[in-house]
């Protein structure tokens, strides 16, 4: 199987291309440290609103700057890539290492930006470049009681 995980410079190529096939690239971006089923359905909705899934993983310094708490990430960057490259919906992942995707999603130029939790799609990072360019964006709700630091939390009371 050929992998999907791509360089932001070879991502730009191939979505260049995808793009004039008239495909409609979905983007959207975490950490994914511990991936569980807020992360799946969640990424699975994402799909939904297009054809090609890009996702964007926080590099492990990126993640260590989010204040996620001690000894996160807890799976390295290349770990969390591979798990996220596994799963059907997603297309392609690539990385990041900036406090924000901005720079990629302006590399990139998605036609729909997609961000879960309490986000309205104004404050979404990456916003203004998708809307300005004729795309949407979408957020989307989080799973109730679903997320890494919750499992963290329960494995550490044990």
């Amino acid at each position: 199987m050929k992998s999907k995980i791509l360089s932001p410079k070879a991502l730009k190529k191939t979505l260049t291309k995808l793009q004039k096939q008239k495909k409609k690239v979905v983007f959207t971006n975490g950490c994914f440290d511990i991936l569980h089923r807020g992360h799946v359905t969640y990424l699975a909705q994402a799909k939904a609103r297009g054809d090609i899934l890009v996702v964007a993983v926080n590099s492990d310094a990126s993640v260590k700057k989010l204040g996620k708490g001690q000894g996160r990430p807890v799976n390295n960057l290349k770990d969390r890539m591979a798990v996220i490259e596994a799963l059907g919906c997603v297309d392609f992942v690539t990385s990041f290492n900036e406090d924000t995707p901005l720079k990629l999603i302006t590399l990139l130029q998605p036609n729909v930006l997609v961000k879960g939790g309490d986000w309205k799609p104004e404050q979404i990072v990456g916003s203004k470049v998708v809307l300005a360019s004729g795309g949407k964006v979408f957020s989307l709700p989080f799973v109730k009681g679903k997320s890494s630091t919750g499992i963290l939390k329960q494995i550490q009371s044990l």
